[in-house]
């Protein structure tokens, strides 16, 4: 495969990859204690701030220190909560 049509394979795959989240916000902790960068859109659900650097150090609304990862580190890891779109992808 050559890199035009793999980068184009890999859009298409991230994409496809983001339209399974139902935006419940349950793996930034909307429902305990969330991040800070995590906001509510109009229509009820959740979207990240700042999402192009998300990954990495964060903080909680009280100040929890925690490290935000990939969606695929949190199947792998078997970390997502009940509700969430991803945990049948395993």
């Amino acid at each position: 495969m050559d890199d035009r049509r793999y980068e184009m394979y890999s859009r298409r795959q991230k994409k496809e990859f983001e339209d399974i989240c139902s935006r419940c916000g349950e793996c930034c902790g909307a429902k305990d204690d969330p991040c800070v960068s995590l906001a509510m859109t109009k229509d009820g659900k959740y979207c990240c701030r700042d999402y192009k650097n998300r990954l990495g150090p964060r903080k909680t609304v009280s100040g929890k220190s925690f490290t935000c990862v990939t969606i695929r580190e949190h199947i792998n890891s078997g970390t997502l909560r009940p509700g969430c779109a991803y945990r049948n992808l395993k």
